[in-house]
């Protein structure tokens, strides 16, 4: 639904496209089997996933973390122009993409900027947000008897000048609640969403460039990336190494501590606050290690400013690609 603005007749508008999560604990059980629909997973393996989220409170900051950004982009869009209606829809749990863009349609729009909220590319990635939002649109055009409204997407943000900064202030803030001694020894590891290693371009250089360039603003030449969260059928190789693994072959090295930096997700949710605060973090202390982490871009004002940025050039014609 779009936050509080509506729009002009055939106006555009902005449609922030995200993953979903449970709002409450009696929706963790259906968003999990929504979202491995098709999939063969072993019943025990979803109630073991649907413990993380009774561990983290019963429930998924995500969708809420999404509408504060949607919220404070179209504050700033209303602010600085232009101001046009921000539309959020999820690919696996409600707001559902079909029925944003349904509604959309109802608004009088014809034309939407769509911003995926993940910041690196890949088949794994936005190839599949893409197509969620190409067979929604589908559904909605039959149901309605008319073409869905046109999403167009923004140019790749990963090392958007604002998105950078974000990351860095997020670190910025933890560091500063740590003991200059224990920050300079502690191992900075970028951490990102593992894939099949098939799905490994453009998503893995893109990290790089991401963690490179938020290491050269902070001025850190010793950092690695990992991967975390994975999942899927054992025999299938996804990207390493990961991050449980790292730590513990840091503390084998006795490593005094760990600061992770979650590059790769724009908002804290379970696999930041179960994979990392809680499995990461647990590694750590089985080698006594001092454990940091950083906070998600969540609605940082830099990354607010940079939805706006890339949002008026989509809208400018000269950096939107059609999905």
């Amino acid at each position: 639904m779009p936050e509080d603005c509506h729009a002009d007749k055939n106006g555009p508008a902005v449609l922030l496209i995200g993953f979903g999560g449970p709002t409450r604990s009696d929706e963790i059980r259906p968003f999990l089997d929504n979202v491995l629909r098709g999939r063969r997973v072993p019943r025990e393996r979803i109630e073991e996933v649907a413990h993380h989220y009774e561990l983290i409170g019963g429930r998924s900051p995500f969708n809420e973390l999404t509408f504060r950004q949607a919220d404070g982009l179209r504050k700033l869009l209303e602010r600085e122009g232009p101001p046009i209606p921000v539309y959020v829809g999820m690919r696996n749990w409600h707001p559902l993409l079909a029925d944003v863009l349904e509604q959309m349609a109802g608004d009088g729009v014809q034309r939407a900027v769509g911003v995926i909220l993940a910041p690196h590319q890949g088949e794994a990635s936005w190839g599949r947000y893409q197509e969620a939002v190409r067979e929604a649109g589908i559904s909605v055009g039959q149901k309605l008897g008319r073409p869905a409204p046109a999403v167009d997407y923004c140019e790749p943000w990963f090392t958007h000048p604002d998105f950078v900064e974000a990351v860095a202030d997020r670190v910025r803030q933890q560091w500063n609640r740590i003991p200059s001694r224990d920050r300079i020894q502690a191992r900075l590891l970028f951490t990102a969403h593992s894939v099949p290693s098939r799905f490994d371009s453009p998503y893995v250089d893109q990290l790089r460039e991401s963690c490179r360039a938020v290491a050269s603003v902070l001025k850190v030449s010793e950092w690695d990336l990992v991967y975390q969260s994975r999942s899927g059928g054992p025999r299938e190789p996804w990207l390493e190494p990961d991050v449980c693994d790292v730590i513990e072959s840091l503390g084998k090295k006795k490593c005094p501590g760990v600061f992770l930096v979650p590059i790769g997700f724009v908002c804290d949710h379970v696999e930041v606050l179960y994979d990392l605060d809680v499995e990461a973090r647990e590694v750590a202390r089985k080698w006594k290690m001092d454990f940091y982490r950083a906070e998600t871009v969540n609605d940082h004002p830099r990354f607010i400013r940079m939805l706006a940025n890339v949002v008026r050039q989509a809208l400018e014609g000269g950096e939107a690609s059609e999905g």
